[in-house]
């Protein structure tokens, strides 16, 4: 087996602002008299969230309900900070699951499909590992890459963040004996360090960054180097 396994978020795809862009979305669908900017949000969305504290499993979060609840007072926390009457945050906290989700607000970089369908014409298989959302496998459908990517494997779901080397075991273990496998990301920490640990050959993308072995400043670069 010929595996690549693909980082999402910076890697094949984007949503412009990410987090501190789907509370303002909320913000401005829901409170359209809050004059808020992205960097009044940013501060309170800097702790939180499971891939902040990436040596701590949280295999006891079993439901994707349960995921997004355990989010909840960090939203809360963030709409209170900007002007949200505290008792109605928790409400605003509610629309965030739906609005962050829209996959009219995500966008594929334009080298993902070329890239990912020239691989698999070559015989690679696609794989997605990636620190996200219970959803995200929905959402890379939504966006176009169900045909070309296999399986995915969401932090949310297994309870592993990358660098944790279980977040790549769990993965690992659903390969067959022998196969080639390499790991592809945009970030040096996660990505590649964490797949290096775990004895994985890792191409950092897009974010150059010292120590990287392996680096491609797009997608179109990836071939020249699994195949050599």
């Amino acid at each position: 087996m010929k595996l690549l396994l693909w980082d999402f978020d910076g890697t094949l795809a984007y949503r412009d602002g990410m987090w501190t862009q789907a509370l303002l979305d909320v913000l401005r669908e829901h409170a359209p008299h809050l004059a808020v900017t992205r960097e009044q949000i940013r501060p309170f969305l800097q702790s939180g969230f499971p891939w902040h504290d990436p040596d701590l499993p949280h295999t006891h979060i079993m439901t994707a309900d349960d995921w997004w609840e355990n989010l909840v007072p960090v939203f809360e926390r963030a709409f209170a900070s900007v002007g949200v009457p505290p008792a109605e945050a928790p409400g605003f906290a509610m629309y965030v699951r739906k609005t962050f989700l829209g996959v009219e607000h995500w966008h594929l970089f334009p080298d993902t499909v070329p890239s990912l369908s020239a691989l698999a014409d070559v015989g690679w298989t696609h794989w997605i590992l990636s620190n996200h959302v219970p959803e995200l496998g929905q959402l890379a459908d939504g966006l176009g890459l169900g045909q070309l990517i296999q399986s995915v494997f969401t932090s949310a779901r297994t309870g592993y963040e990358k660098p944790h080397p279980s977040a790549f075991e769990h993965v690992l273990r659903k390969t067959a004996p022998g196969s080639t496998v390499w790991m592809i990301g945009d970030s040096m920490v996660a990505d590649v360090e964490g797949a290096t640990k775990v004895g994985l050959s890792a191409i950092l993308v897009r974010k150059q960054a010292a120590g990287a072995i392996h680096y491609c400043c797009d997608l179109y670069g990836i071939s020249r180097i699994v195949n050599a």
